[in-house]
């Protein structure tokens, strides 16, 4: 019984037994307080009561042992007892006979207590609303009745005693019969109120796990900026918390990125602009938020929703492309026919033995531009016949050996020699994808790194880094080379397509790369820290979500 309190308790619900049980501590405090009166009016007028009380011994002694009772029961209940229905029944039985006793020994039922035995009936009613509490009435009715016609028969009283008997049975029944009707009304009236209450808490629930499971991220805001609400998508997108990561700080006690707290002041000032697309961090994708006010009349909250425009970029680019993929894909043999006559004829041209230096170097031209071309075809073909990723659980730090392993067999012949570093941290999660799908954006960014080495340094050299993000719960992979970097303006369009700074390049690789990596729900990223050269960096989700 104490378990189903504490859980009551805990939970926020009151269940019957601890209505029941409250309401019994609520009656003995009564009982305590009338034992009280009792013993205290013994001696008021004590000269008096030879003459008054019929069995004054009896009674003194009733009165004491009914507060010792009281006070028994007290003690129980403050030293952590759980009444039972049982025992609130014996309880009320023990107070109707008591009192009755205690009548029978002073003036019989024209005495005032006679009262207190209503409401002894009517408490049995509330505590227990059965037919019990009929009985109750009943035992009250007959004992009243017993009293009246004892002293009636044995002390020569008047027939008025059982007339009052009889009055006093009436009162005993009415109070039962209407006690029990209000008694079973506020039963319905709790029941109905609990299953609404119940109702309520499992929509709240439901309505939590929608917008944890949203994918779009939710932020409510105080009036001083203080987070009060987050779901699981805006701490992934804003701090860099994976979803599935139920050991998190509190949410609440974060500070806000500088670039959403500059677009709230901007928008609080011109509610009608437009936020500017941001990052919370280098390595996060791009953000577009959007403000509302909870309370349109006080304002004291505003709700943030949280769009990832990654997303939203790589569909309409992955439009664009598959539209121009089938375009391609339509008329690639119309290209390729008179591409591969020219390329031809300009193979037979070099085989010519009145070639001048001049008309060689139109035909370098000639060869250079129409390999540029046919590799614009393959790469736009590639991507219209992209398969979908088959994801493996991988150790990233054997898996990163047996990559350098394998590259390096591919550039054997190369001069001046390749050299990639390996680097890779003590612990490192492991991460979910498909291994021919990153390799092959591996060896677009270590064939990049390796030219711009190469073309900045003399020196065909890379570095390979592995390691866990901050939070240690996602696995990312670095390729860094030792080239002239890329100037800031042009940071944020070399994952676009067709932009390239190579001459001889298509302005796919890096695109294609990214493609590949958002389809293995990793995120390919440009390091901003401040190093020679440039660093790309593979952030693989966490390894309990699935592709």
């Amino acid at each position: 019984m104490a378990t189903d309190t504490v859980s009551a308790v805990s939970t926020g619900k009151r269940t019957p037994g601890f209505q029941q049980a409250k309401l019994f501590r609520i009656y003995n405090h009564y009982r305590v307080v009338i034992s009280l009166v009792l013993v205290a009016l013994l001696f008021v007028d004590p000269v008096n009561f030879d003459t008054r009380f019929r069995f004054l011994d009896y009674y003194q002694f009733g009165v004491m042992g009914y507060l010792a009772l009281n006070g028994f029961i007290s003690l129980t209940l403050l030293a952590g007892f759980q009444p039972k229905k049982r025992h609130i029944t014996l309880s009320i039985l023990l107070d109707i006979l008591i009192l009755h006793g205690l009548l029978l020994t002073s003036t019989g039922v024209t005495n005032g207590l006679a009262n207190l035995v209503i409401v002894s009936v009517a408490a049995g009613n509330i505590l227990t609303p059965s037919r019990t509490g009929t009985f109750y009435a009943a035992l009250a009715a007959i004992s009243s009745l017993s009293v009246s016609g004892w002293a009636m028969l044995t002390l020569g009283e008047s027939a008025d005693e059982i007339v009052r008997a009889g009055s006093l049975g009436i009162v005993y029944f009415a109070a039962a019969f209407i006690l029990q009707n209000i008694s079973r009304r506020m039963m319905k009236s709790e029941a109905l109120a609990s299953s609404r209450a119940q109702s309520i808490v499992e929509l709240e629930q439901i309505n939590q796990q929608i917008i944890q499971r949203m994918r779009t991220g939710i932020l409510v805001l105080d009036r001083h900026n203080h987070i009060r609400l987050a779901n699981a998508a805006a701490e992934e997108l804003l701090f860099g918390i994976p979803t599935d990561d139920l050991d998190v700080p509190d949410t609440k006690s974060r500070d806000l990125p500088q670039p959403l707290k500059s677009g709230l002041d901007a928008w609080l000032k011109n509610p009608e602009k437009r936020t500017e697309p941001f990052q919370s961090a280098p390595t996060s994708p791009l953000l577009q938020v959007n403000f509302t006010q909870l309370d349109q009349e006080r304002g004291d909250q505003i709700l943030v929703f949280i769009e990832d425009m990654s997303k939203v970029t790589q569909q309409a680019q992955h439009m664009k492309l598959a539209s121009l993929g089938r375009l391609t894909a339509g008329i690639a043999h119309e290209i390729r026919n008179p591409l591969g006559a020219i390329s031809h004829a300009a193979q037979l041209m070099e085989e010519s033995d009145h070639l001048d230096r001049g008309d060689a170097k139109m035909l370098d031209i000639i060869q250079r531009h129409s390999r540029r071309v046919n590799g614009i075809i393959e790469n736009v073909l590639s991507l219209s016949r992209r398969k979908s990723a088959n994801a493996d659980l991988v150790d990233v730090g054997n898996w990163l050996k047996e990559f350098r392993t394998d590259f390096l067999q591919t550039q054997e012949n190369t001069v001046p020699a390749t050299v990639v570093r390996l680097n890779t941290a003590s612990t490192i999660p492991e991460a979910r994808f498909d291994k021919s799908q990153i390799e092959q954006v591996m060896v677009n960014l270590c064939d990049n790194g390796l030219r711009y080495s190469h073309q900045h340094s003399g020196e065909r050299k890379i570095e390979l880094r592995a390691g866990a993000t901050a939070d240690g719960k996602r696995a990312y992979v670095d390729v860094r080379d030792f080239g002239p970097g890329i100037e800031p303006s042009s940071r944020h369009q070399v994952f676009e397509p067709f932009y390239t700074t190579d001459k001889g390049g298509t302005g796919l690789g890096l695109y294609l790369a990214k493609e590949l990596c958002e389809a293995n729900q990793a995120h390919l990223s440009l390091v901003e820290d401040n190093q020679p050269g440039c660093c790309f960096r593979i952030t693989f989700a966490p390894p309990g979500r699935l592709i």
